[in-house]
């Protein structure tokens, strides 16, 4: 194992720390008192955390096949800004900041606990009203530590270890500082998620895990199952969502967000940023970012503050993957639990997990609608197995197959069946797309320049062409040729007017396939910018 902090090692400790905080998911969870006790922090740190590894992977990804590997701040930016598109809540969004922190003192080629130190201050600027006996105190403990450490030796695992036992010392002072955790005799949730990736930090360079602490402090009356801790008092909702925006945009954001209610943190930079709040008015937050700039992947989440009651669960859900907003309306609409994938932004495993316990189901048919979220699928099921959830993962490709098994989706018949039948709905459906080149490469229809329109069918390139409408209607002919009863249209938010395109490609079938029915969808802001099926 590598003794400094190189790239390599950065890509060990996003999985390590995964793993770390897989392992203490439900522990912290189940400590999470403050600032609202919703027992949903590990959950939050493992799926920001998630969202960093994917980034990193990625990065990784797009070396392999050169010669050059990552650079460190390559691949910190990295992390930091998978974090900050995928951070969950309070702690996730905080941990998000001190990832960007690191990320900037690594980049210049600062030691770690320089880096350390940038990312206690920045996440510290970046909460509202910061409160000791939180993950910020843990952090900054971890800082100072480092710093000591360091003063003394150049080795960076020795400076690692220190953060780890500073932040160790730290969270077990956490119940002095804040009165919530002692009546609750647990120590901070978020704290405990930090000691967790600063442990992972430790064994990334230095080949040796850390002894983790057992948890010293547990909740004295655990929750019932199925029964959700509620906060007594305090704002009716959390809002989340990220906004592209200028820095002094930003500045009026937060001084109008401080306003509205509490726990407020607004962590990024560079034109991106991630707000978190807990307010009474979701729509007036929700308003406040679009003021600000363009917000989106928005989530708002409502803090029970009457008695809890367990959920009654329904019998069957469909849980399906869309490209864009328009499809999620129409998925919505028949009843199916929706995960938006946004372009460049597919979900995680642990956001697929989520939907499938929103559904609150016994038995839940899972429509990932991509073959690149096949594993990430085939986990969020194998997850939701072990929570005592049936769940059948029907590998549809495309959106289109996904529209085609909702279709004949019917709850009132036995799982099995209805499975099949959604199973034979997508296998019958090919799919296409039209996508537009970034740039020039070897396709199976020849050599393509950046701009050229792409029409691929079962996800091969079969047609170059200039122009999306001339290139569908060459996509169609070729799939048509095979026969079929209905053709989907599926248009995004880019095609330039899109009303005619979808007049021309609906005249084009009817004029040169007699008994072919097309159907039109708007997809909203979707990687591509149209999509075909054909049954």
């Amino acid at each position: 194992m590598p003794q400094t902090l190189d790239a390599a090692a950065v890509r060990a400790w996003c999985s390590l720390s995964l793993e770390a905080l897989g392992r203490e998911r439900e522990e912290i969870d189940a400590i999470n008192v403050y600032p609202v006790a919703d027992g949903d922090t590990g959950t939050n740190l493992y799926l920001t955390v998630e969202s960093a590894v994917q980034a990193v992977e990625a990065v990784f990804a797009a070396h392999e096949t050169g010669s050059s590997a990552p650079a460190l701040a390559e691949v910190m930016r990295s992390m930091a800004h998978g974090a900050l598109i995928g951070a969950r809540g309070n702690s996730g969004t905080i941990l998000a900041q001190l990832l960007r922190g690191m990320a900037e003192r690594l980049g210049e080629g600062d030691h770690l606990a320089g880096a350390l130190r940038r990312a206690a201050g920045l996440a510290r600027e970046a909460v509202a009203h910061p409160v000791e006996g939180t993950i910020l105190s843990v952090a900054g403990a971890a800082a100072e530590a480092a710093e000591t450490s360091s003063s003394s030796s150049a080795d960076e695992a020795g400076t690692a270890r220190a953060a780890y036992e500073g932040a160790r010392s730290a969270l077990d002072a956490t119940p002095g500082q804040l009165a919530v955790l002692e009546r609750a005799g647990v120590v901070d949730a978020g704290g405990r998620g930090l000691l967790m990736v600063l442990g992972a930090l430790v064994e990334a360079v230095s080949g040796e895990a850390p002894l983790v602490p057992a948890m010293a402090h547990v909740r004295p009356e655990p929750l019932g199952p199925g029964v959700e801790p509620c906060a007594d008092g305090g704002p009716a909702f959390e809002v989340i969502y990220l906004l592209e925006a200028d820095d002094a945009a930003v500045t009026r954001l937060r001084t109008r967000l401080d306003g509205l209610g509490d726990s407020l943190v607004v962590v990024g930079g560079d034109g991106l940023w991630n707000v978190h709040v807990h307010v009474d008015d979701a729509g007036a937050a929700v308003e406040a970012g679009v003021e600000a700039g363009r917000p989106y992947r928005i989530r708002i989440t409502h803090f029970d503050t009457a008695t809890a009651v367990p959920r009654e669960q329904v019998q069957r859900a469909v849980v399906v993957v869309v490209p864009g907003e328009g499809l999620a309306g129409l998925c919505t609409q028949a009843g199916a639990t929706t995960v938006l994938a946004r372009p460049g932004e597919p979900p995680a495993s642990g956001e697929l997990v989520d939907a499938i316990r929103c559904a609150h189901a016994r038995e839940v048919v899972l429509l990932p609608n991509s073959a690149e979220l096949r594993h990430t699928a085939a986990a969020a099921a194998e997850q939701a197995r072990t929570e005592g959830v049936r769940v059948a993962l029907i590998p549809t490709r495309s959106a289109v197959q996904g529209i085609a098994a909702l279709a004949v989706h019917e709850p009132d018949r036995r799982f099995d069946e209805d499975v099949v039948a959604m199973t034979a709905a997508a296998g019958a459906t090919r799919y296409a797309e039209l996508a537009v080149a970034e740039r020039q490469s070897w396709t199976m229809a020849g050599v393509c320049q950046a701009g050229d329109v792409l029409g691929l069918i079962d996800g091969d390139v079969v047609v170059i062409g200039t122009d999306l409408a001339a290139t569908a209607e060459t996509v169609l002919d070729r799939m048509l040729a095979a026969g079929g009863e209905m053709v989907t249209l599926v248009l995004g938010d880019d095609v330039t007017d899109a009303d005619a395109v979808a007049d021309r490609l609906e005249r084009h079938v009817r004029d040169g396939h007699l008994a072919v029915d097309t159907v039109v969808y708007r997809g909203g802001r979707q990687s591509a910018p149209l999509l075909i099926g054909v049954e």
